[in-house]
């Protein structure tokens, strides 16, 4: 399969490319594992131990905005995409919420869940193919979208209080999650779109 790097011409009208595809420029690894991380064809991909790749660059942080990247999984493989984090040397980040990516994952927690807040148990993207998963947050509310097509809406509820993980809507910067040894996820595209 031939890919290539998104030109800032392809970006959309009003977004902004996050990653080069060359590079990890903007971009951090968690200091747990972080030979993990690869660039191949344009896009992280997760070969190895648990980490985290987060975004660092001059556009963090972010409230309000409309986050799209290109995945795609091997068969069994885990990953996530985190927003309203901040950077953590180890382990799962501990402040934000993860937008599940699962299509074939033991975890029933599918693609496009918001992890452990709005879990979806049939995953509607598939391994080997290219997706995009897209996150909005505007106020107190959080749409997912895959392929453009609304998988959920989450309203967070007034009062809404942190627990062990934060999962409180407020702001922050994007993570990408390597999940485990056997999960291989490749992240393309990333692009960003602030919104007032």
């Amino acid at each position: 399969m031939v890919t290539r790097a998104l030109l800032a011409e392809d970006v959309e009208p009003g977004f902004t490319a996050l990653s080069d595809g060359k590079t990890f420029d903007g971009w951090k690894s968690s200091t747990d594992h972080p030979d993990t991380w690869k660039i191949e064809d344009g896009a992280f991909v997760t070969r190895g131990q648990t980490a985290h790749l987060f975004y660092v660059g001059d556009l963090a942080p972010f409230t309000n905005f409309d986050l799209k990247v290109d995945v795609m999984t091997d068969h069994g493989a885990n990953g996530g995409i985190y927003f309203h984090s901040k950077y953590q040397e180890k382990g799962f980040p501990k402040y934000g919420f993860e937008c599940q990516v699962d299509n074939t994952h033991s975890d029933w927690k599918k693609t496009g869940s918001l992890y452990d807040v709005v879990n979806v148990a049939k995953s509607p993207a598939q391994d080997g193919k290219w997706w995009t998963q897209e996150v909005i947050v505007k106020g107190r509310k959080v749409t997912v979208k895959i392929d453009g097509e609304t998988l959920l809406e989450y309203n967070e509820p007034p009062g809404t209080q942190p627990g062990e993980y934060t999962r409180k809507l407020a702001s922050g910067t994007f993570a990408l999650q390597a999940h485990d040894p056997k999960s291989v996820v490749r992240y393309k595209n990333i692009r960003v779109k602030k919104l007032d």
